[in-house]
């Protein structure tokens, strides 16, 4: 599957990953943010110089699960978009 078809899929609620990665069980999914905005906890209001509550937006964006088991925001690489391998968790 080329990565506009898991594009697809991972808007749809099904988790992508590549064939070609070398971590264990990672994959992808779409969160689809907070356009009304969520209250915020305490890290995040000091990261951003807010109050502990205020609300706090954020547009959609792609989540990874590293090979280390925690999680993180993802843009894909060029290799990424151009490879053929992708495949998605049912």
């Amino acid at each position: 599957m080329n990565f506009g078809q898991a594009l697809e899929k991972v808007k749809a609620g099904e988790k992508i990953f590549r064939l070609g990665w070398n971590g264990k069980d990672m994959f992808v999914v779409y969160q689809k943010g907070y356009p009304d905005g969520i209250p915020c906890n305490q890290q995040t209001a000091k990261a951003w110089g807010l109050k502990e509550g205020d609300l706090f937006k954020c547009d959609p964006y792609l989540q990874i699960k590293t090979a280390n088991g925690s999680h993180a925001m993802w843009v894909p690489s060029i290799g990424d978009i151009l490879a053929e391998d992708w495949e998605y968790i049912r």
